[in-house]
């Protein structure tokens, strides 16, 4: 399966590396593309050092992949998430900042991501936006209302607690787990609904 895997300005960085494990551990093709502000979050959120240079942030970033994953600069127009034409499965945004549902609900492009949740949503394909906001303003919920009436799931990073979970590490796998189930990869990352 070819991701591609968009990185914002919302607070969620240990979504986005468990998730890029995951995919990578699934033998999946992945493009990441970070903004300016979402590297500031990975930078802080996973490595404690918010001035930490960008190819470093992200460097660290996609090690645990592999090679399974290549980074485009958000201004890299000519990658092929820019394109419908290109087989990209699946696109998944997280964590997805509120200003990318803002810009991306009104069909404005001022980056890379934008533009793949564009194409996603033009050519029908899979798309999953993983946002981490509260409290959400009414704008906030008419964009995602607009987003989800587009074909988009809305996948809030908001971990459930009925599967036990007794570590940081599985409220993320919880997250991580349905944004899996939403591409359709098979996991176990966190005990299901009536699992014993």
């Amino acid at each position: 399966m070819h991701v591609f895997l968009g990185v914002t300005g919302a607070s969620g960085a240990p979504y986005a590396a468990r998730l890029l494990e995951a995919l990578a551990a699934a033998d999946c093709e992945v493009g990441i593309s970070a903004s300016s502000a979402g590297v500031e979050v990975l930078a802080t959120e996973l490595y404690g050092d918010p001035r930490l240079p960008r190819d470093e942030t992200l460097a660290r970033f996609i090690e645990p992949a592999g090679g399974a994953a290549r980074v485009y600069d958000p201004n890299d127009f000519k990658a092929p998430y820019a394109s419908g034409s290109a087989k990209v499965d699946a696109y998944v945004v997280c964590p997805c900042s509120m200003g990318t549902v803002g810009t991306v609900a009104t069909g404005a492009m001022a980056n890379l991501i934008h533009r793949a949740v564009s194409v996603a949503l033009k050519e029908g394909r899979k798309l999953v936006l993983v946002p981490r906001e509260t409290p959400l303003s009414t704008i906030h919920l008419e964009n995602m209302l607009r987003l989800r009436q587009a074909g988009a799931v809305i996948l809030f990073a908001a971990p459930g607690f009925y599967h036990g979970a007794e570590t940081l590490d599985d409220l993320v796998d919880f997250v991580v787990s349905r944004c899996l189930d939403q591409l359709g990869l098979e996991n176990a990352l966190a005990r299901r609904w009536g699992q014993g």
